[in-house]
């Protein structure tokens, strides 16, 4: 069996806010979107991976998501964690400060966090180790 990941979903309140932060932030373009009664999905593709987001919007919705206790995160790579991060401050985007994980002597991670505008968490990695 071969399988492969190609999407991830989340639902989204406002939809051209959550499309102008994954671009900004990660590049991702609007591959497809499908508008039916009630809902409309937007598919976000990252070029270099063919991965996409899903956005999801639920029309009329006026209340947050919760995302309750078992939503973690979303992670991506880049290649340059340093410039990435200086990057998303200068877009406003709030990334935390930059943590290492440190095993056995050994850099396992280098990383920062950024929320989307519906508070979803996205771990930003530098590529490196199993991170590549």
């Amino acid at each position: 069996m071969t399988t492969r990941i190609i999407h991830t979903m989340i639902r989204v309140l406002d939809e051209d806010r959550s499309v102008d932060f994954y671009k900004r932030a990660f590049g991702f373009e609007v591959a497809t979107r499908l508008p039916f009664d009630g809902f409309t999905l937007t598919y976000l593709v990252n070029a270099e991976t063919g991965q996409e987001v899903e956005l999801t919007v639920n029309h009329g919705r006026t209340e947050p998501y919760t995302h309750g206790d078992g939503y973690g995160h979303i992670g991506i790579t880049v290649t340059d964690l340093d410039s990435e991060h200086i990057r998303f401050q200068s877009e406003s985007l709030e990334p935390t400060p930059i943590k290492e994980f440190v095993v056995d002597g050994e850099m396992l991670a280098r990383f920062f966090f950024v929320q989307d505008p519906d508070g979803y968490k996205i771990e930003v990695l530098q590529r490196l180790g199993r991170y590549m």
